[in-house]
């Protein structure tokens, strides 16, 4: 993510999102896994512009050096935010962020290139033994930080508001539904004046969590209308490709009759329409960070101990709650950081689970995570050693 997202105003709808209901909590494995999105690499500076500069804050240890992280390009605008504060608040401070995909955050997390991963699922079964061998003393775990939508956004001059559903998402993506003016599109848009354009697709080239994320959605939402597993590849040469959301927002917005997936940002900051979901809840469900935040709130933990893998009901039905949504995780060693940097990894990561951390999601296109999940994030970063 190159471009700061324009989502200022709804600072006041993620703050109330921050505190809202608790997460559910099941005792059981793990969940996903993923790779994520364009490559980027972003050095934040000690003497960065911005608020929440000026003294620590009295709950947190500062620590000095580098840190040295990589992986999802989807937290990439929320780490750069949170290096650019913590680095005002705790001098003699540099975290540098590779936004190079949440697969080669893993891998570098693996080799031992890095003291955290960003990925947008957590770790796999056949990953596990991975992370053990790395951390040695330890697993390592997964901990949600960021939660963010994933928008339907579209190119169709003279059509607003446009809804879809689950059924009809899978049937456009998988090719089956042509034109914007079938059958199934007008049935749930019976106001709009569709035009008879051919629905032009567009899909992730790379290695991609938001990709894995929108195909688990599409899995578990119309698994009779979309049988490809959920995967971080797309399932199929059908359509056209580009890497990163930054290049499929590019291509909708250059191709009349054009849709595709993408973190929400680049969906606004290219004027691009995004349809609301038809759940089958009383109303159509549009992309707003409430919608997201009661998604996020109904999820499961299913890791255990310190392990705060989540569980997502990409089916929902629940009033009011948008079901395409992401979490990025910071993969970290539960046990076995070396000595060196463990301070600097407890400090940044306290500092990116606080409540003056989460805070600043709001403003550049994410949803808080809900108190009760925070609290526990900082239980986990609290207890590593």
């Amino acid at each position: 993510m190159t471009t700061r997202p324009r989502l200022a105003r709804r600072s006041s709808v993620f703050a109330a999102v921050a505190v809202a209901g608790a997460l559910t909590l099941t005792a059981c494995g793990s969940d996903d896994n993923d790779t994520a999105d364009a490559s980027n690499s972003s050095a934040a500076t000690s003497n960065g512009s911005g608020g929440g500069g000026g003294a620590p804050a009295a709950d947190l240890a500062c620590a000095s050096g580098t840190l040295a992280a990589a992986g999802s390009s989807a937290q990439k605008n929320a780490i750069d935010e949170w290096a650019k504060l913590y680095q005002q608040k705790c001098s003699g401070t540099t975290v540098n962020y590779n936004s190079n995909g949440s697969g080669a955050g893993r891998q570098a997390f693996f080799d031992g290139q890095v003291n955290f991963a960003g990925s947008d699922s957590a770790l796999k079964e056949d990953e596990v033994a991975k992370g053990q061998a790395v951390c040695k003393a330890g697993p390592a775990i997964n901990l949600p930080m960021v939660t963010g939508p994933i928008a339907v956004a579209y190119n169709l001059p003279g059509v607003k508001d446009l809804v879809l559903d689950a059924k009809t998402i899978a049937g456009i993506f998988s090719g089956k539904i042509k034109n914007w003016d079938a059958a199934e599109i007008k049935a749930l848009n019976p106001n709009a004046q569709l035009p008879s354009t051919a629905i032009q697709t567009v899909h992730r080239s790379d290695k991609s969590g938001t990709t894995e994320n929108f195909t688990k959605y599409l899995k578990a939402a119309a698994p009779a209308d979309w049988t490809a597993e959920a995967s971080q590849d797309w399932p199929s040469q059908d359509g056209q490709s580009a890497k990163g959301s930054e290049g499929v927002a590019g291509v909708v917005k250059q191709t009349s009759g054009a849709i595709g997936y993408m973190e929400v940002s680049f969906a606004e900051n290219n004027a691009l329409g995004i349809a609301a979901i038809n759940t089958g809840a009383s109303q159509p469900v549009k992309l707003t960070p409430e919608a997201a935040g009661k998604a996020v709130a109904a999820a499961q933990v299913t890791g255990q101990g310190n392990d705060l893998s989540l569980k997502l009901d990409y089916a929902t039905k629940a009033e009011g709650a948008y079901p395409i949504i992401l979490v990025t995780y910071e993969i970290v060693c539960e046990k076995g950081t070396p000595a060196d940097k463990l301070p600097l990894v407890k400090s940044f990561l306290t500092y990116t689970a606080s409540e003056e951390g989460q805070s600043i999601l709001a403003n550049n296109g994410y949803a808080p995570l809900p108190a009760e999940i925070a609290g526990k994030v900082r239980t986990a970063v609290a207890a590593l050693s």
